[in-house]
């Protein structure tokens, strides 16, 4: 696998107008991908010893932004917003963003300002799978010969979950892995059990948060330890955490899984079982053996608690080699993230009366007092308390004006070909308002009057397409 020429070439006029540009301004997401590209451009701008800001947005913001600065970067985020509109004359852009473009590859002729986007599918690959943001933004560093933080690169795809389709990644991603790895920072285990928390947890308490179908160890700690006890892997005074497994106890545990979720999927989805329990797991080496910074997916868990709470600082210092105070504030801002979860999950899902509305093709809440940074996360985490076969939609104000939407789906939905990203986009933007994302994770913001008409809309694109 390798860069394709064209875009080879992009990335070389990138490096020059970095090159020749004094006042940069970095625009990037708030989330684990935004915040990773956002740190790897800061780093190459600060070994060019270029003076810049970087300022961490949500979408919603784009669309009238004012350009002040000479240059004016975009990370994982442009693509799909109209941030050119108040371009002048002599400014320069430049876009680092995976999500689908609304302007192709020949855009930049004819202008009378600099403008540079390097999409993934203007060549031909997948923004979903196959490179995200970060992704993106460590080309732009390895032109410039900072391959050193590839592992900053293979963070934001952990983050992104771009290794969801096939428990491994793919395309362009396979580049960054194998740099991380060459420069000593990545250990790559092939075809492990995808359980989070493999590091830090129990394992009965990792198995309960299984949600993308529900079984009886969802949300059942007493379960957990039954089946592990069972199988031999768990005495009740040796309680054991997923790194610390022989294969063949994963194996054994692997097996129970499959046959307790073949008991409750149509047969279409027997195929896919695997895939939502078998997946390589990431191992960043320098990191202390004992910090939630070593595995992959918590790491990437931390810097979403920062970007949810708005400290994307915190985040940032931490990727750029601070690992003393601002590592300390990192658990912190985690905690308080953790708290925030919890009590918004009791207050939808788990309280005396569920706040989870079943409609024909999906299922909502209203996420009122939660805020509009995490509710995405908690429609994700309620997944284990409702139909795993239709989407959950979760709504939140935004302002008096406007409404947050969120959508989260079981794994298995994406596998049999349902695009939501896409579905969400042309639903939002008949209702007046604007969204996309992924298959199985995205997102919109719509007017607070359109909230019917558009759960309407939704369920009505729906029909006929979540064939169980």
């Amino acid at each position: 696998m390798q860069i394709p020429q064209q875009m080879h070439e992009q990335y070389i006029r990138a490096k020059e107008i970095i090159e020749n540009s004094d006042d940069i301004k970095v625009y990037s997401h708030i989330d684990c991908d935004g915040i990773c590209s956002g740190a790897i451009l800061s780093t190459i701008l600060d070994r060019q010893n270029k003076t810049h800001e970087i300022e961490f947005v949500n979408l919603d913001v784009l669309d009238d932004i004012e350009l002040t600065h000479e240059l004016t970067i975009f990370s994982d985020l442009g693509s799909g917003q109209r941030i050119d509109t108040k371009a002048m004359e002599d400014q320069k852009i430049i876009i680092l963003d995976h999500h689908p473009p609304l302007r192709d590859i020949d855009y930049c002729k004819g202008k009378d300002y600099t403008y540079l986007e390097i999409n993934p599918m203007h060549h031909g690959f997948d923004g979903s799978y196959d490179v995200c943001g970060g992704g993106l933004c460590y080309f732009l560093a390895r032109e410039f010969g900072y391959m050193d933080l590839s592992w900053i690169g293979v963070l934001s795809a952990i983050g992104d979950m771009q290794n969801t389709k096939t428990g491994r990644f793919e395309g362009l991603n396979r580049i960054i892995q194998q740099d991380a790895i060459d420069e000593g920072y990545l250990e790559v285990i092939e075809n492990d059990l995808n359980i989070y928390g493999r590091n830090t947890r129990p394992l009965f308490v990792a198995l309960s948060y299984f949600s993308d179908v529900r079984l009886p160890i969802t949300n059942n700690t007493t379960e957990t330890m039954a089946i592990l006890e069972e199988l031999g892997i768990d005495e009740k005074h040796n309680r054991k955490k997923l790194n610390e497994l022989t294969d063949e106890e994963k194996g054994k545990l692997f097996q129970r899984l499959v046959e307790m979720i073949s008991k409750v999927v149509p047969g279409k989805y027997v195929r896919y079982i695997p895939q939502l329990i078998i997946g390589d797991s990431y191992t960043f080496i320098k990191e202390d053996e004992t910090s939630f910074l070593r595995d992959g997916s918590e790491f990437s868990t931390a810097m979403n608690a920062c970007g949810r709470n708005h400290e994307e600082e915190i985040a940032m210092e931490v990727l750029k080699g601070d690992r003393i105070e601002a590592l300390d504030q990192l658990e912190a801002v985690s905690k308080t993230h953790r708290y925030n979860l919890a009590t918004s999950i009791n207050k939808v899902a788990e309280g005396e009366q569920s706040a989870i509305v079943e409609m024909e093709n999906l299922q909502y809440f209203d996420g009122d007092g939660i805020k509009p940074e995490i509710v995405g996360t908690v429609a994700g985490m309620i997944l284990g308390y409702c139909n795993w076969q239709k989407p959950v939609i979760g709504f939140t104000q935004t302002d008096e004006h406007g409404l947050k939407v969120s959508l989260r789906c079981s794994r298995l939905l994406s596998y049999g070909g349902i695009h939501f990203g896409n579905i969400i986009r042309k639903i939002a933007s008949d209702v007046g308002g604007s969204g996309g994302g992924h298959a199985m994770a995205c997102g919109a913001y719509i007017p607070l009057e359109k909230k019917s008409e558009f759960l309407e809309r939704f369920n009505d694109e729906l029909t006929g397409k979540l064939t169980i």
